[in-house]
């Protein structure tokens, strides 16, 4: 087990440590219109296993590896089983991290892919777009109205 720098303090954690690689479908939104970007991103275990069910999804694959084969001294390396076209998440090595602990307390998931697999037979769909820049606006018309006798006792 060899750590690399970004592992330095990480002590729980080895570049043969085993973790889950998505491919998504996302959207940008610009100026009201939506543009498709594919992203690469850890996937904990919790969401491989609800995603192995049968629940929509945005990942058209997932493949696992050993951290050090995406991860190797602060770089990230983008392997063959992902297109050109697909970038990396944003704190694309923090959420790896975070990513492999769950796999750590959960082996039972590391058997749903096993290392070195990819699988693609997921229920892939858009229905629900996945917007990476969506900005949530509150306004005060969104408050909603408790009745009066709510906080009074009576």
């Amino acid at each position: 087990m060899s750590p690399a720098t970004f592992l330095a303090n990480q002590d729980d954690i080895s570049t043969d440590d085993y973790c889950v690689f998505g491919l998504a479908t996302c959207f940008l939104k610009d100026d009201g219109e939506f543009h498709q970007v594919r992203v690469i991103e850890p996937i904990p275990s919790a969401a491989l296993e609800a995603i192995c069910k049968g629940i929509p999804t945005s990942y058209e694959l997932a493949c696992a590896k050993s951290i050090g084969e995406v991860l190797t001294n602060e770089t990230l390396t983008k392997t063959a089983d992902f297109p050109e076209d697909a970038q990396f998440c944003d704190n694309f090595s923090e959420r790896t991290l975070a990513a492999v602990r769950t796999y750590k307390t959960r082996r039972e998931a590391q058997s749903l892919i096993p290392l070195g697999t990819i699988k693609k037979d997921f229920h892939f769909s858009l229905d629900k777009k996945r917007v990476l820049n969506a900005v949530n606006v509150v306004k005060t018309e969104d408050n909603v109205k408790q009745h009066s006798h709510t906080h009074k006792i009576l």
